[in-house]
């Protein structure tokens, strides 16, 4: 049978808020808030780091398919809750200053535990919570919730960090560097360490498992998906919106290397950033279960075109604080807006019900492979044109990759009218 709106205690959606950012704390957050930190503290550059993200990639692409009917044969508390514990297990390995080869190595499993262990089951989790009506709402607060507790996390690790900074407020000495860095994993590792053992013993639905679909992904089922006009102008809309996602990723270095900033004033910055997201989730989750989502969807890159011209356009410098932050923030919205909304619009691109999860896992497979290249091409031009120049060449590419989405939700916004009509 479909699911019904559902009534949870504040603990389940609590829980699912911090659970759904804090497996993906140690790979992505700390990496976004203290990128310079990262690049000099394991003596890497920018096209080697995004290769380790490259393999994360490789690995979650397989998982997304095959983490769905994962889901369907266990309790999501039980999967997040151990994603959750091994994840945060890998810290240990990520703060003793691992080698090149054994980052990349760390990434893959980071892919296995995050994605193949716990990404559908947090989906699974997040629809039950929704039920039929509340899918923008649920998906919403999921994603603003967790904007937040990444911002909280950034704000922590940040508090960390300054710790070990000089009174005179100069730069941080490599061994400083190094020092600093590992305590924020260790803090944030044992933190996502109990978050995942709460999951496991207290995310308990108000649904019995026997009453949800099951809704398992088969070679049928997949053909299905496929033949709805919807799902590939979905998979384009996610694939753009996703890059423009990774790219965000490199405010903090643009903060360090392009305005002037010192690491921890850097790291702040990232933190900002991170703050903007919960208050757009919550904004547009609301606004969605009231309009057409994919007006709101278009708005969303529209803006994250008009911020990225302003950062490649070369009009930010160290003098332009006010101009820079406000750069930032017309981006976060736009980026942060489409990130929310590109699975709340399935209902309104006719995907039923009983296959959400079989669109999910197949939009994924091809939405979520900047996973595997948005690094590696961020990293070429970052490195290959040091300075100001690389970082404006990236933000072209934000320009370009939002022209796409932009286009492409046009399209699902005149065939979803279409579908009304009919």
């Amino acid at each position: 049978m479909d699911a019904k709106p559902q009534k949870h205690s504040i603990t389940y959606i609590l829980l699912l808020i911090l659970a759904g950012e804090a497996v993906f704390i140690l790979p992505f957050v700390l990496a976004r808030v203290f990128r310079a930190t990262v690049l000099d503290v394991f003596e890497i550059n920018n096209t080697e780091l995004g290769f380790c993200f490259s393999i994360y990639g490789l690995v979650a692409l397989v998982s997304y398919l095959f983490g769905g009917p994962l889901a369907d044969k266990f309790p999501p508390r039980k999967l997040m809750g151990v994603a959750l514990v091994l994840t945060a297990l890998g810290g240990l390995v990520y703060a003793n200053n691992p080698s090149l080869v054994t980052l990349q190595v760390l990434y893959g499993f980071w892919g296995f535990t995050t994605i193949f262990l716990f990404w559908a089951a947090m989906i699974k989790a997040t629809r039950v919570w929704g039920g039929e009506k509340s899918q923008g709402k649920a998906f919403g607060f999921l994603d603003g919730g967790r904007g937040l507790v990444g911002a909280l996390f950034g704000a922590l690790g940040v508090l960390i960090f300054s710790l070990f900074a000089p009174e005179n407020g100069s730069e941080l000495s490599p061994e400083q560097q190094a020092e600093a860095f590992t305590s924020v994993i260790y803090y944030s590792s044992a933190i996502v360490a109990i978050i995942g053992v709460l999951v496991f013993f207290f995310l308990k639905s108000d649904v019995a498992a026997e009453e949800i679909n099951k809704e398992k992904i088969t070679l049928n089922t997949i053909k299905t998906v496929l033949k709805l006009p919807s799902v590939p102008l979905l998979m384009i809309i996610i694939l753009c919106a996703y890059v423009g996602y990774k790219i965000t990723d490199i405010f903090s270095l643009y903060a360090n290397v392009v305005m002037g900033y010192n690491e921890v004033d850097a790291a702040k910055t990232g933190t900002f950033l991170l703050f903007i997201r919960p208050v757009v989730g919550v904004v547009i989750g609301f606004l969605a279960d009231r309009s057409r989502a994919s007006v709101y969807l278009m708005i969303g890159f529209v803006l994250s075109v008009l911020g990225a011209i302003l950062f490649a356009s070369g009009v930010l410098h160290e003098g332009t604080t006010l101009l820079f932050f406000l750069s930032i923030i017309i981006t976060a919205v736009g980026v942060y807006a489409a990130r929310v909304l590109y699975f709340a619009v399935m209902k309104e691109g006719n995907i039923p019900l009983y296959l959400t999860g079989t669109a999910v896992g197949v939009i994924s497979f091809i939405g979520y492979t900047p996973d595997i290249f948005a690094g590696p091409m961020i990293g070429y031009f970052l490195d290959g044109m040091p300075g100001r120049a690389g970082h404006e060449a990236v933000f072209w590419l934000l320009a370009a990759f939002s022209a796409v989405g932009l286009g492409a939700s046009v399209l699902f916004y005149r065939f979803s009218l279409r579908n009304d009509k009919a």
